[in-house]
């Protein structure tokens, strides 16, 4: 593909105009969805090193949070915290889609902060139980600036299916 080709490719969604859907309204149905699953694929990156890893989260105040024994997801996360999470159902046609795609900033939390502490509570873990744990658990904590959501069901309510939502706006 040429070098135009790929622009005019990358720049579809933002060229089309949308039927916009009330702010309240995107983060509702994104709040929900989220809610409603516990696992992503979350992408990390350096240089040409890329990862995708299925991963179980916790979502609590406009932040994922996932724990993890380690792995290859790390080689990303040491040199950059850019990452991007996907969350979305089985394709089942056009008239039933439901998919997220949010780029973030990801943070290790450490072992002795009370973020930890907070997201063990919340993933319902004991901190005696991870402590007897031949190794410690860490936890990554995303922090979502853009989401990417696409529903039928804003499609059913007169707006565009594919919409937009930017944190911080």
């Amino acid at each position: 593909m040429e070098k135009l080709e790929f622009d005019n490719v990358i720049s579809y969604w933002d060229t089309k105009v949308k039927k916009l859907c009330p702010k309240e309204r995107i983060k509702e149905i994104i709040d929900e969805y989220i809610l409603k699953n516990n696992t992503c694929a979350l992408a990390t990156g350096t240089n040409d090193y890329i990862r995708c890893t299925p991963i179980e989260y916790i979502y609590d105040k406009k932040k994922f949070y996932m724990f993890s024994e380690g792995g290859h997801k790390f080689i990303g996360l040491k040199t950059n915290d850019n990452v991007s999470l996907a969350i979305y159902d089985k394709y089942d046609g056009f008239n039933n889609l439901s998919s997220l795609q949010i780029q973030g900033k990801a943070r290790i939390i450490p072992f002795d902060d009370k973020e930890y502490l907070y997201a063990c509570e919340l993933r319902h873990l004991s901190l005696d139980a991870l402590k007897k744990l031949p190794h410690q658990l860490i936890l990554i904590c995303v922090e979502p600036s853009k989401i990417d959501a696409l529903f039928t069901k804003f499609k059913s309510e007169g707006y565009d299916s594919r919409q937009e939502y930017i944190f911080g706006e």
